[in-house]
């Protein structure tokens, strides 16, 4: 499978440049929205690679590769975004060279939010188009994620790396996993690993969301992953069974709306410069969690999809403005 958030499309060409002024003051509101939100609250989206965020996040027109490359010193200088999504690590392990690059990018007190490998969070195997899934021999083994992963990160990118996120796909149509089999494979992988990081487990099987599993978490110190994702229940949904308070740290991905499909919003937001279909009961459930946890002490990363609304950026500007407004809107 192709990775499709970094490098899956070819490079837009390059448009007028944006008004330097507008920019500026995206920046100033920001800075001030910053200013006035817990410090706990990180918010970030899910890669930076968008030539369609100039003017949202970039002063000047580049391509999606150069973007790919040197893109994060110029996002990271954006008053709101204090974390990342690093996507590209559930496809292949990054090079070395790629993780030192990225580190000369980011400021001091920067956190990223790295996604585990396929390889390990996959029960079939990612083959090709028209294959039939095969088991995956490297399910939820430790050795794998340990060497391809956590190994690079703790030599060349340890004082940028937040909560790994372990992100289950969901299980291709004729392939069976029962709850119970699931669970005994994450305690022994969350059991394995070493604890000078954070793990963040994120689940596409609502049937997998139990009592159970949130068990299996606080027995190692990780968290759930609160996320806004096509077939699974709301976050507000989700923290009814396992509570933002009860967790180390919390993390909220917002993905896909209800019953949407990833092509489907893709090609019908791209190039993601504006918020086309807004969920205001998304997002003060955002605002709800996000409030919970700061209150109970604990950091919150809230990382955002383009597909979620149709622009990251613009979604985190206006979760901000709700989060340092007066009144709750949310009522439950």
């Amino acid at each position: 499978m192709s990775q499709l958030d970094l490098f899956g499309a070819p490079d837009e060409a390059p448009s007028a440049e944006p008004s330097v002024d507008a920019l500026a003051a995206v920046y100033a509101e920001a800075a001030d929205l910053a200013a006035r939100i817990d410090p706990r609250i990180r918010f970030g989206t899910s890669s930076w690679s968008f030539p369609g965020w100039r003017g949202l996040v970039y002063s000047r027109a580049m391509s999606e590769s150069a973007l790919s490359r040197e893109g994060l010193r110029e996002y990271a200088q954006h008053p709101l975004l204090r974390t990342v999504g690093i996507d590209r690590s559930f496809y292949a392990p990054i090079p070395d060279e790629d993780l030192q690059r990225y580190a000369g990018q980011l400021p001091g007190g920067f956190l990223t939010c790295a996604k585990a490998g396929a390889s390990v969070t996959s029960a079939v195997g990612l083959g090709g188009r028209g294959q039939e899934p095969a088991a995956n021999p490297d399910f939820l083994s430790p050795a794998i994620f340990i060497d391809e992963m956590l190994t690079p990160f703790a030599r060349h990118f340890r004082q940028f790396s937040g909560p790994f996120v372990l992100e289950f796909p969901p299980l291709p149509r004729g392939v069976t996993l029962s709850a119970a089999e699931f669970l005994e494979g994450l305690d022994n992988i969350l059991g394995a690993l070493p604890r000078d990081f954070h793990y963040a487990v994120e689940l596409r099987e609502r049937d997998w969301l139990t009592a159970e599993y949130a068990q299996v978490l606080r027995s190692h110190g990780a968290s759930h992953v609160f996320n806004y994702w096509s077939r699974m229940p709301l976050p507000a949904v989700q923290a009814d069974i396992i509570a933002p308070e009860s967790q180390p740290l919390n993390v909220i991905r917002l993905l896909l709306p209800p019953g949407t499909r990833y092509q489907q919003q893709r090609e019908a937001f791209r190039p993601f410069d504006k918020v086309q279909a807004p969920d205001p009961v998304m997002r003060s459930q955002v605002v709800a969690l996000a409030r919970r946890s700061a209150a109970a002490g604990r950091d919150v990363f809230i990382l955002v999809n383009n597909k979620a609304e149709g622009s990251s950026p613009l979604t985190v500007m206006e979760i901000a403005r709700l989060l340092t407004a007066q009144t709750d809107v949310w009522q439950g």
